[in-house]
């Protein structure tokens, strides 16, 4: 049973609490910070689940990583003992070995003061539960969410089922005699006929044919029944978190190096760095935005079952946000294996070598030099890095369980897309797009399922037309091909007309790969949980005079090394924002640093289209466009640079264009970068204004026809703007090297409905 989003957000307040967090995180609920209260009597329990190997042709691939991220953010971030969190992965974790570990880990050890997480990730289905009288395999009565073990998946012959029934998780979570429970269960029950959906892996299995769940399971069930007590008769304590809604699939995806579920990858990166001067609302936020950018509408994290008391659940934690944390150190004190699921996983498969790590001091003290690690290779989630001495000076040897910070990103200059080909596709189809991909710059092809991707080439079916909003689809459109996300969404505007080969497609498609690219090469930048620029933007609504703060995004890291900081405007809803179409909305850009900023904004609108505004106050017509504005004329825009004065603010649209903008268009998904930089966008500026449609009288946003190539220059601005930091460190001039104190990225993402 799933909750109201109100609800949701009230009862989450046990969820990082749980972690350390207390429950005044709630979005404008009471006081917005958390704070660490000291309970040295308190300990911390977790049992970690994930299975990758259920055997031939069930493979999954980031079940495992999941258990591995969860453990490490216990450990390091919120303070877990290592020989109190139990693992158990693939052979181990068959059903008695979690029921068993369960009962002796958990429930035997912890008291009423203690914290209990739980966590599995793995294949989740429905299954006819119970014995002799159960319905025929082919009826849907009595259904129940089961949790498939190692020992889950039976031979076809067999009458029984293996699984843990959701029933008895639920009855082992009331058995426990504390209220603090987390259970994260990154999983999901209803089958959508392919194991692949997209580029993502499902997490659930068909129901089986099996007609009785195994008679142990009922007895342990039993069990648990007749030793709950009286005040455990009904309630079920703490919070437990699904990756998704009970009839929709929990997917994982590949990266480069790694796999992970989508949910469990979100929801601790966010963790990572969050700090006092963060909410939960905007944590979760987060992790639903990225969700929804990944995994579409078919992925939502939901709570399972209402809580029976609300707990501030006082654990320590630490106060200060990180990317990372040190997990082995050489025998010199001077290398390192660091642990960086701190970073966004779209940054963190890119990341460069020789990008700078600072070592987090315990206690900072004033004008004390930061102690820097270089990276020297990576290897999915951990880097091996190297401490970087400053002109030969000694240097403190570094110590296990040190966060660490980013300092400069480095990114490869040659960032490609990477389109994987439909598993729908036949062998003549596959060859043939292959070939088109490859006489595209900076595009590739890989087969769907195999490889990390950003994008995704197919035939257009008629479940998936059913699915796309009539304004996006021409005619002709069934037997097409077009572009989708990585969950099979279709991306607007990419639809050819019937009939059409391959190759033909490919070629009419390439003006939006180019888009797509660009907008990979922007999305690179995001940086609002490492920047050491002070900047804080909000999306307001106007209604007359009025405006209304939809979200706010502010660069964590410093604000929260200020004394004051006012609490963060959040909306009241989890997950995506929904705007009416017609609403009027603005930016506003407020530099709490102390130098002058110069700011752009670039996005994707409803229709696919790459937009800029901000630095230039260029053409409308986009997912937006200025209120009032119907002239168009036959000149270029001019260009004009804008800088925010330290403690100033300014609007997007500007204050001069006496306009806010108009949302158009439903059903489709806008999306904005914020970006910032202590140097002028030189480049970025001339580019915009060869991107830039031929029009007249200037406003305040345009719709960008190559955004390419401002893509390109926006990260050589960048780049130069931390000339000195990469210099210093010896960063070669064959990549990218962006310092966080010269740059910020703030990323926005709302629907239209």
């Amino acid at each position: 049973m799933g909750l109201k989003r109100r609800e949701f957000l009230q009862r989450a307040g046990s969820l990082l609490a749980g972690l350390g967090m207390s429950e005044a995180l709630l979005g404008r609920m009471g006081d917005r910070y958390y704070q660490a209260l000291a309970q040295p009597n308190a300990r911390k329990l977790a049992l970690l689940v994930g299975i990758n190997q259920y055997g031939t042709g069930n493979t999954l691939n980031g079940c495992v990583t999941d258990v591995d991220l969860q453990r490490e953010l216990l450990i390091h971030r919120f303070g877990f003992q290592p020989a109190d969190v139990l693992t158990l992965t693939d052979s181990l974790a068959t059903r008695n070995n979690i029921e068993n570990a369960f009962v002796s880990h958990l429930k035997e050890q912890a008291s009423a003061d203690d914290v209990v997480v739980f966590h599995f990730s793995g294949y989740g289905r429905r299954i006819h539960a119970g014995g002799e009288s159960e319905p025929a395999p082919n009826s849907t009565a009595k259904l129940q969410n089961s949790f498939v073990p190692v020992d889950g998946i039976l031979g076809s012959d067999t009458t029984l089922v293996n699984d843990l029934l959701e029933e008895t998780l639920l009855l082992l979570i009331r058995s426990l005699q504390t209220e603090r429970v987390l259970a994260v269960l990154d999983t999901s029950y209803t089958y959508p006929g392919n194991a692949l959906q997209g580029n993502l892996r499902i997490r659930s299995r068909p129901t089986p044919m099996a007609d009785a769940t195994d008679s142990d399971e009922l007895n342990f069930q039993q069990q648990l029944r007749e030793g709950m007590t009286q005040k455990r008769a009904s309630g079920v304590p703490g919070v437990i978190l699904t990756a998704a809604a009970p009839d929709r699939q929990a997917a994982e995806m590949q990266w480069n190096g790694f796999s992970a579920g989508l949910f469990t990858y979100a929801l601790t990166q966010s963790l990572w760095g969050a700090t006092p001067a963060t909410t939960l609302n905007f944590n979760l936020q987060r992790a639903a935005c990225t969700l929804k950018q990944l995994a579409g509408k078919d992925q939502q994290p939901q709570i399972l079952h209402e809580t029976s008391k609300k707990n501030t659940l006082p654990v320590p934690v630490s106060p200060v946000g990180a990317d990372g944390a040190v997990m082995s150190v050489a025998d010199d004190g001077k290398t390192a294996q660091v642990w960086l699921a701190g970073l966004p996983a779209r940054v963190l498969e890119s990341y460069g070598v020789n990008s700078l790590l600072r070592i987090v001091p315990q206690e900072p003290a004033a004008g004390e030099n930061a102690t820097l690690l270089q990276t020297r290779s990576r290897s999915g989630l951990t880097a091996q890095a190297q401490l970087l001495s400053a002109n030969g000076a000694a240097v403190t040897p570094l110590k296990v369980g040190q966060f660490v910070q980013e300092a400069v990103r480095v990114l490869p200059r040659n960032i490609t897309l990477t389109v994987a080909l439909e598993a729908g596709l036949d062998r003549i189809e596959r060859v043939d797009a292959t070939s088109a991909f490859s006489t595209i710059s900076h595009v590739s092809a890989v087969v769907a399922g195999e490889q990390p991707a950003d994008c995704l080439f197919g035939r257009v079916r008629e479940t998936l037309l059913a699915q796309t909003p009539t304004s996006a689809l021409p005619t002709l459109a069934q037997g097409s091909y077009g572009l989708f996300s990585l969950a099979q969404d279709l991306i607007p505007n990419t639809i050819g007309e019937g009939g059409e080969a391959v190759k033909a497609a490919v070629r009419r498609l390439t003006p939006q790969l180019q888009t797509l690219l660009a907008a990979k090469l922007w999305r690179l930048t995001a940086n609002e949980g490492s920047s050491r620029l002070g900047i804080t933007a909000t999306l307001e609504q106007v209604e007359g005079t009025e405006q209304r703060v939809l979200l706010e995004r502010q660069t964590l890291r410093e604000q929260s090394n200020k004394a004051t900081h006012r609490a963060a405007h959040q909306d009241a809803d989890l997950g995506v924002l929904n705007l009416s179409a017609g609403s009027r909305i603005q930016y506003r850009l407020r530099n709490d640093s102390d130098r002058p900023v110069y700011y752009i904004l670039l996005g994707l609108d409803h229709r696919g289209r790459a937009y800029a505004g901000g630095v230039c106050e260029a053409v409308a017509l986009c997912a937006v466009q200025p209120a009032g504005s119907t002239e168009v004329a036959q000149t270029q825009p001019a260009v004009q640079q804008n800088a925010i004065a330290p403690g100033e603010s300014v609007t997007i649209p500007s204050a001069a264009s006496q306009s806010a903008w108009i949302v158009r268009g439903a059903g489709g998904m806008t999306e904005a970068q914020v970006i910032c930089s202590t140097s002028p966008f030189t480049r970025t500026s001339a580019a915009l204004a060869a991107a830039m449609p031929s029009r007249g009288e200037a406003q305040p946003i345009g719709v960008l026809s190559n955004p390419l190539p401002v893509a390109q220059a926006l990260l050589q601005d960048l780049h130069e703007a931390s000339a000195g930091s990469a210099q210093l460190a010896g960063i070669s001039s064959d990549a990218f090297a962006f310092d966080v104190n010269a740059w910020a990225t703030l990323s926005f993402i709302y629907q239209v409905v």
